[in-house]
């Protein structure tokens, strides 16, 4: 059995029976759970906005073709029509006047508005009397008078030609024996071959107004698509939300998204228990965030606002997902973090620097029961890989006068300067408040929390990478909040107990024995020591909280850590699985009184 350091503490044992209860997720004929990810988009939690066209590519040797429709509400895609499988790129356009040529503000080749050659696809058609009862029946009429298939409020039509003006439309249907002039709504939809005015198919489906395409015609395994430099499983969908540009989504199974998160978020080739460990927060998160976005038409978003997405990878090898990445996922299919009956808030950042902290001193939850296991913990693992962590430790430096103006570039301390800063620890070693003092007499405030505004947020008001730091290397004195001294054993940062009788302790996976003679501490930067009475957290650690105040003329702020300091630790979880841990008790070390079980979907 693996010998693990243990810091004493108060102990309390719950052991708790329960069993999972079904979550809402959406799951198609083939019983796998389905997650939409926005790839386009006009929020600003996605890497591209929406767009006039957006381009699709076979992945030679990944399928070839492209099947058009729509996705039903439990995502089973609905194929309306297809293309043969020679037709390798395609681009899905609004259905306006758009031109094919090089536009520098894009950087790019593609259809726009702005006049780049004479390739243009017209937003006026001939459409032929009547509708048709298959896409086989409408594609052959189609051929026979040079048109195209349109799906048109949930009927076949067939129509001819893409004309710039109402006039050009009406020249041509002039030379022809039947036909009507028509146009589409503003939730029009055209897919053309890249590179040509030939569409391959119309959607225009105002009661359903989200068009689909599912690469591959072959029946290919393992289908990929090139989308904005980057390969996707799965399918895509395409809203014109508000009548505007596209917005695109990817739509595929949760274990192949899983796949293009955990690489990303983690490094590709970190331990395979990290990954796991990864793997089951990402996993986790997707499942409670399912809908977050819903009204732009995707569950998740693609950047680290909710995960970083990427889909199968692009042509870098040193860059998405590796073989232990992938084995990482597959080796935990359909595993999740549970905490009682409840998916569990499974929140990650880069590095901790020796201490998570507790969800309501950094994100102001309403009630700090509201998520127990987001409690914070004392993190003795990051250190024994500081020589792989570039943010093990950090130093941000000021004087006096900088500082002022950083502050008052924020509209803080006008006409004035510093006289000192009050720093407000937690009982792990995290500041939570700094309260800037100027020397006209007022005073502002700053919180781990933010307040919800960036303005009063820690972090971001003082241009630091964590909420763990000291400043002039002040640390909170004994008598301050530090652990007491004596002839007892130090308890939670405050109190003491004369001896080991009668106490317990809870190892990292749960299991719980009588404390024995070969107790340790950890120190809020990882060293161990052996627990001897009046031991403790020495006066250069601000584990135990209180408060410090610091002037001078400069301002030195040495600190550990990168991130919002809830949850797991990545750099954390490479230290243990580099020690033997593994990927369930990694994230159950982080996340205390959860544990790993399969999703009942």
């Amino acid at each position: 059995m693996r010998k693990r350091f243990m810091q004493l503490a108060a102990v309390l044992l719950a052991i708790i029976l329960c069993v999972p209860v079904s979550w809402a997720a959406t799951t198609n004929d083939d019983g796998e759970i389905m997650i939409r990810v926005g790839l386009a988009s006009t929020s600003s939690h996605v890497a591209q906005g929406t767009m006039e066209a957006a381009h699709l590519e076979n992945n030679t040797g990944y399928g070839s073709g492209y099947r058009f429709g729509y996705y039903d509400d439990d995502l089973n895609f609905v194929e309306l029509g297809r293309t043969d499988e020679d037709i390798t790129q395609i681009a899905v356009l609004k259905t306006q006047n758009l031109y094919y040529g090089y536009v520098s503000s894009l950087g790019k080749t593609t259809y726009s508005s702005q006049i780049t050659s004479d390739i243009a696809v017209g937003c006026y058609h001939i459409q032929i009397p009547g509708s048709y009862v298959s896409y086989s029946n409408a594609a052959a009429d189609a051929q026979l008078y040079g048109g195209f298939v349109a799906w048109v409020n949930g009927a076949y039509q067939v129509r001819v030609g893409s004309y710039l003006t109402k006039a050009d439309a009406q020249a041509a249907l002039d030379s022809m024996t039947q036909g009507t002039i028509v146009g589409t709504s503003s939730y029009g939809i055209n897919v053309v071959e890249t590179g040509t005015d030939n569409i391959l198919f119309q959607y225009d489906n105002s009661s359903s107004p989200t068009f689909a395409v599912l690469p591959d015609v072959t029946g290919e395994d393992d289908v990929r698509t090139w989308f904005l430099g980057f390969k996707y499983r799965g399918g895509f969908t395409y809203q014109r939300i508000d009548g505007g540009n596209l917005t695109v989504a990817n739509v595929l199974d949760l274990e192949n998204y899983v796949k293009g998160v955990a690489c990303y978020e983690m490094g590709r080739s970190w331990p395979l228990e990290a990954l796991k460990a990864q793997s089951i927060c990402a996993r986790t998160y997707a499942l409670v965030n399912l809908g977050t976005h819903n009204s732009l038409g995707f569950d998740v978003c693609n950047t680290d606002y909710c995960q970083v997405y990427h889909g199968a990878g692009s042509n870098r090898t040193d860059y998405g997902p590796s073989e232990t990445s992938d084995q990482a996922v597959e080796e935990t299919a359909g595993m999740v973090l549970w905490y009682e009956n409840t998916l569990a808030e499974t929140y990650y950042s880069s590095s901790h620097g020796g201490a998570s902290e507790e969800v309501a001193n950094v994100w102001g939850s309403n009630d700090p029961g509201d998520y127990p296991y987001l409690c914070g913990v004392i993190d003795p693992y990051e250190s024994t890989i500081a020589d792989l962590n570039p943010y093990s430790s950090w130093t941000v430096s000021y004087t006096a006068s900088s500082l002022a103006s950083r502050l008052q570039g924020y509209g803080y301390g006008v006409n004035t300067s510093i006289d000192h800063l009050e720093l407000t620890y937690s009982e792990l070693g995290n500041v939570l408040k700094i309260v800037v003092h100027w020397k006209n007499g007022s005073t502002n405030t700053f919180r781990s929390t933010g307040s919800g505004s960036a303005k009063t947020d820690i972090r971001t008001t003082f241009g630091l990478r964590s909420i763990r730091f000291t400043v002039n290397d002040q640390t909170v004195t004994v008598g301050g909040g530090s652990p007491s001294s004596g002839d007892g054993y130090p308890v939670n940062g405050s109190g003491s107990v004369s001896g080991t009788d009668g106490l317990y302790v809870i190892s990292g996976s749960g299991t719980v024995s009588q404390a024995g003679d070969d107790l340790y501490t950890i120190s809020g930067s990882g060293s161990v020591s052996a627990l001897e009475p009046g031991s403790g957290s020495s006066g250069g650690s601000n584990e135990g909280g209180g408060t410090v105040t610091v002037s001078g003329s400069s301002y030195v702020f040495d600190g550990a850590g990168w991130g919002h300091q809830i949850g797991l630790s990545q750099y954390g979880a490479n230290a243990m699985a580099r020690l033997g841990y593994t990927g369930e008790e990694i994230v159950e070390f982080y996340f205390p009184g959860t544990r790993v079980e399969p999703y009942d979907s």
